[in-house]
């Protein structure tokens, strides 16, 4: 029987230091891009691929996430006390369902493979999918939607992948390639962080994953790799070694690092003059910007 995807694990232990002093009080996941925080982007990108079950691994001091998530009676009988059915439809959208949500705590940070081993007993032994808010993915398609699709025919591991700059290969895990059939690429392994010159490919995995249960069995070895910590990769690579098929999926859409200063305000101008009400505005000081540096040089 073909199985399902219907529950998604957020690792948001983090604790922001690159955005600090902003995330001293306010958990990066939720810092906003345009009119939406982060993670909110991450929830619909799940609800489009089908995840009915949010598991969010957290940790001390990310209160304002799991508040956001909550109701605000208040706020909305404001808003309706005002007439303004728009924004409560919106306010709305953001809240999750009772039992639709868990959390649960990363103690300490040993690693992304870690926070998604503490989730393991929600898992239980069906697939599941891992998103990191700091990566955003615009698309026509959603990015996870378009992986589901591919494990609806593959039954197998899939990692989300893009080709990138020799250069920065060790910044990610990257993939050793067996076959490239376009979208699709089978794999022989992957390598977290190759030192520069030594990558298998160019192509690099980022924040998107549809895992087998397989992959918790590995992460329960709680064996550290690259910098000292429970890699994820680490655990791919290992069911991989015990006949499990990985595949990299090289989705449609841009990428932007928001988990980086550059790449937060980078996807911050694309999403605002991606909306209608923005776009003018914003393209006009843009250009004003660009001619007055250029007058000034």
């Amino acid at each position: 029987m073909r199985k399902k995807v219907t529950k998604a694990i957020f690792p948001v232990a983090g604790l922001g230091t690159r955005f600090l002093p902003a995330t001293k009080s306010v958990p990066k996941e939720i810092m906003t891009l345009v009119d939406r925080p982060l993670v909110q982007y991450a929830i619909d990108e799940a609800r489009a691929a089908g995840i009915k079950e949010f598991i969010f691994v957290t940790s001390r001091g990310k209160g304002a996430l799991e508040d956001y998530f909550d109701n605000a009676p208040q706020l909305e009988q404001e808003l309706r006390r005002k007439g303004k059915d728009e924004l409560l439809e919106i306010l709305k959208s953001t809240n999750m369902e009772s039992g639709e949500i868990a959390y649960m705590r990363q103690h300490k940070p040993l690693g992304l493979g870690h926070a998604v081993w503490c989730a393991r007993r929600l898992i239980a032994n069906e697939p599941f999918a891992v998103i990191l808010p700091d990566d955003v993915i615009a698309g026509d398609k959603p990015c996870l939607a378009q992986m589901v699709e591919a494990f609806e025919e593959t039954q197998s591991n899939i990692v989300a992948a893009m080709e990138v700059p020799e250069d920065q290969a060790s910044s990610y895990g990257v993939l050793d390639i067996k076959e490239d059939m376009g979208a699709i690429v089978s794999t022989k392994g992957m390598v977290e962080k190759p030192e520069f010159g030594t990558a298998p490919s160019n192509l690099a995995v980022i924040g998107r994953y549809i895992l087998t249960p397989t992959v918790l069995q590995k992460l329960n070895k709680k064996r550290t790799g690259a910098g000292g910590e429970i890699q994820l990769t680490d655990a791919i690579a290992d069911a991989r070694e015990d006949g499990e098929e990985v595949y990299g999926y090289r989705f449609k859409g841009q990428r932007f690092d928001c988990g980086s200063k550059a790449g937060f305000l980078q996807a911050t101008v694309a999403f605002a003059l991606a909306r209608d009400e923005l776009r003018d505005d914003l393209w006009a000081y843009l250009n004003d910007v660009v001619h007055s540096e250029k007058a000034a040089q």
